[in-house]
């Protein structure tokens, strides 16, 4: 943590639920952008976070534009910005439902078009903002109001629709490991082209689980496995921080799962098919450390 600069981008008066792993993540994005950054924000919890105008809790430039336009206008700005010679950080700071969803288009034609540029989706699994309902990124089992019985279909990959674009540089994070996330950010932010991270980010009251438990359930998110920490430069995977661990032995994911209220309809059956995805995640993941397809 030594390294991270005490400077603040994400002042204390954010909208932010309590234990709102979202706003530590902006917080430790910023830092890493530092101040020649614009964040470019779609219809979302940071809409809500950065607060109502006259006042803001946010020390840089903030865009709010439409649910589904952030890649695309970020891609314009980036354009824009890079004609007159400026080499200003343009970062699109989207949640799940505006990536995995509704704005999977305008990311996709960003990434294909190479834009210089950071797209991050911060990932809550549900549209948080308008009442957790389920969104694309909703895991399998999850209560959310609209799958009170818990959602019956599996989380999309996104990663793995990302990756198809080749992007320069692509990698996950999570709220609760800030130090890798930081330098995640750093290391994106000197690569020209198109960047994209997939950062966790618990949510409580969406969750249901105590707002003082956040970083616990980041933690153990990693620790079982059901999220991995890894980078892709020039397509070459590497697993990073907590996650190296993981793989070698995890907690098992009961573990993860007792702590949220969000699983609580959610059945052995439900539990036994998560693990074996998480299984079969991990050894296609190790496979492809190895050089083994």
């Amino acid at each position: 943590m030594a390294d991270i600069p005490d400077e603040e981008f994400i002042l204390k008066t954010t909208s932010a639920c309590a234990g709102c792993s979202a706003s530590l993540i902006l917080r430790y994005v910023t830092k890493a952008a530092g101040k020649d950054t614009v964040l470019v924000v779609p219809a979302c919890c940071t809409s809500v976070i950065q607060g109502k105008y006259p006042n803001t809790a946010m020390n840089i430039p903030v865009y709010n534009v439409a649910f589904a336009s952030a890649a695309a206008v970020a891609s314009g700005m980036s354009e824009a910005f890079r004609a007159v010679g400026k080499k200003t950080n343009v970062i699109a700071f989207a949640g799940d439902g505006g990536t995995v969803d509704i704005g999977i288009q305008a990311l996709s034609g960003a990434l294909e078009r190479g834009t210089d540029f950071l797209y991050i989706c911060y990932d809550n699994e549900a549209y948080s903002n308008t009442g957790m309902q389920r969104s694309g990124a909703t895991p399998l089992g999850a209560k959310t109001t609209t799958t009170p019985l818990g959602k019956r279909d599996y989380k999309k990959d996104l990663d793995a629709i990302v990756q198809a674009h080749n992007p320069v540089y692509m990698a996950t994070a999570c709220s609760a490991y800030p130090v890798d996330l930081f330098n995640k950010v750093k290391k994106a932010l000197s690569i020209p082209g198109p960047k994209f991270m997939h950062i966790l980010a618990p949510c409580p009251p969406g969750w249901r689980y105590p707002s003082e438990k956040t970083i616990d359930v980041g933690k153990l998110a990693v620790q079982s496995g059901m999220w991995v920490l890894y980078e892709r430069e020039e397509g070459k995977l590497s697993i990073t921080g907590a996650s190296k661990a993981a793989m070698k032995k995890r907690v098992p994911i009961s573990e993860y799962l007792a702590l949220q209220g969000r699983f609580k309809t959610a059945t052995k059956e439900d539990i036994a098919v998560l693990e074996e995805h998480v299984e079969m995640n991990l050894k296609k993941l190790e496979r492809e450390v190895q050089g083994i397809c």
